[in-house]
């Protein structure tokens, strides 16, 4: 497709002008519509920037999408990027976590501060073993399920991480 005929989202351009929020969200590869737009309602709540690694499994314009995340498209600032070397570079120097249920620190156990970085795979798979080979052991999160369960919903994921970081930072 012609670049310029591609969405603008598509483009890697942000929806809204900078926000000054507390934390960047990356959801590497995310497949499932309604995750995507709940966290796109999230992270518009919580002033977290969000950002999009292609390819996407379903289009920006989706109805599932756009139901999940109500109103909120226009108060969240969501940045697509083409591809994971890409999106990588843009936080080049920064504290970087990537949450996975092959993680060993637990996400509650960490100082977080702020322009920290979360990186969350895909719902049916995770992060790729190359992904998640970039990070340090220390920087590789889990949250604690029961033994034997598989992992937690995306979005719901997002969410406790999230909360527990603007938490320790005093809700600011």
């Amino acid at each position: 497709m012609d670049e310029g005929k591609r969405p603008r989202e598509a483009r890697g351009e942000r929806l809204i002008p900078d926000n000054p929020g507390m934390f960047d969200v990356i959801l590497f590869e995310p497949e499932i519509p309604p995750n995507a737009g709940n966290v796109i309602r999230l992270t518009a709540n919580s002033g977290v920037r969000l950002h999009f690694v292609e390819p996407l499994g379903f289009n920006l314009s989706d109805r599932q999408l756009r139901r999940a995340g109500l109103d909120y498209h226009d108060l969240a600032h969501v940045t697509v990027h083409p591809n994971w070397a890409v999106c990588r570079e843009q936080f080049a120097g920064r504290r970087m976590f990537a949450l996975s249920t092959r993680g060993h620190t637990r996400y509650d156990q960490i100082a977080y501060a702020k322009d920290d970085v979360l990186v969350f795979g895909p719902e049916t798979r995770g992060l790729p073993e190359a992904v998640l080979a970039e990070f340090p052991p220390s920087q590789r999160l889990c949250i604690p399920m029961r033994p034997g369960n598989r992992s937690l919903n995306l979005s719901n994921a997002v969410a406790l991480v999230v909360y527990e970081g603007w938490r320790q930072n005093g809700f600011v």
